[in-house]
């Protein structure tokens, strides 16, 4: 229904000063987009990534190996998961407009739950061939499975320093979804290396399909984690270990701070969390002063960049209360 005159009223006495701060929160906010070095990262582990996978494909049908053809579908789906992430990554730099007035940060978001729903995928086409494998052994060249997957592991390891070093793989879940698809392929690879060794020295084929479920299941804790931060984050949920009730608790704390309610904490992708609030202070006059503390204290102690306060004092916020009472009634 809008705000209420008394909080319009509450509103004008720090249009200046909020309006002051909410433009340099703004910038401040989507100056935390990818760094170019992200995309660099991402085109160089698409690559290496991509023709390998041809080259472990055709050695893994021509071997018989499982381990060897799964960890091939795996760095196929790498290569989309590494795509999907460059091509978030190159959205997620565009400027706010009039339409997306938050710009396209979440895209970031979108891509990670994107990779982890298509990597359950892969998890459950591969559980499900190495169930028909056990059910009905088939020959494997172990002597071509180990030459590979040796060779597979250092390509792997090689893409995973590349992102790890050029992006921001702690707190940008587009990066890190695309990093969990290569550390799972680098398992896939020691799967399938030590299903070659195994059948060369004992000619025990079972442990082909055996070592692929193990690795599957690795990676679906791993995924499984990516896919509910990424969800919580589209939920608006509270970001990380942040506890509201603390942020609350601090910002009352400001001298003239009688209370804070309607206290929402959010995050538009997994670096830039926000806060909205109203504060209840004692005389309007200190506002321009309590409010660059509670800027500094948010910004200091909890990375919060962008906040949004809506100063009252104590009367207005018992107008407001009866206001809405009011409409109640007539309602």
């Amino acid at each position: 229904m809008g705000h209420s005159h008394a909080q319009r009223q509450a509103g004008a006495h720090s249009r200046h000063a909020h309006h002051a701060h909410h433009a340099h929160d703004a910038a401040d906010r989507h100056s935390h987009g990818p760094a170019p070095s992200s995309q660099r990262a991402l085109i160089a582990a698409l690559t290496l990534t991509l023709a390998f996978a041809a080259v472990e494909a055709v050695a893994g049908w021509l071997a018989g190996s499982l381990a060897l053809m799964s960890d091939a579908g795996h760095m196929v789906t790498d290569s989309l998961s590494l795509g999907v992430a460059l091509i978030a990554a190159t959205i997620a730099l565009r400027p706010p407009s009039a339409r997306m007035s938050y710009g396209y940060s979440r895209v970031e978001v979108l891509a990670a739950l994107f990779n982890a729903g298509f990597m359950f995928a892969v998890i459950l086409l591969i559980g499900w061939n190495a169930a028909l494998r056990l059910r009905s052994p088939q020959p494997v060249d172990g002597d071509t499975v180990v030459w590979i997957a040796a060779l597979g592991l250092g390509v792997n390891l090689l893409v995973a320093w590349v992102l790890s070093r050029g992006g921001d793989h702690r707190h940008n879940l587009n990066t890190r979804g695309a990093l969990i698809h290569v550390l799972g392929d680098a398992l896939g690879s020691v799967a399938a290396l030590l299903a070659g060794a195994v059948i060369h020295f004992t000619g025990w084929t079972p442990i082909d399909p055996l070592l692929s479920i193990g690795i599957c299941a690795l990676i679906a804790s791993s995924t499984w984690r990516l896919a509910r931060e990424a969800i919580h984050t589209l939920m608006e949920g509270v970001p990380g270990s942040m506890s509201i009730a603390e942020v609350g608790r601090r910002m009352a704390r400001v001298e003239g701070v009688i209370e804070v309610h309607d206290l929402h904490i959010w995050s538009m992708d997994s670096r830039s969390p926000a806060l909205s609030a109203h504060v209840t202070v004692a005389d309007l006059a200190d506002w321009p002063r309590q409010l660059a503390e509670l800027r500094a204290l948010l910004k200091h102690d909890f990375a919060i960049g962008h906040a949004t306060l809506q100063v009252e004092t104590p009367r207005q916020a018992t107008v407001l209360v009866r206001d809405i009472a009011g409409r109640g009634r007539m309602h």
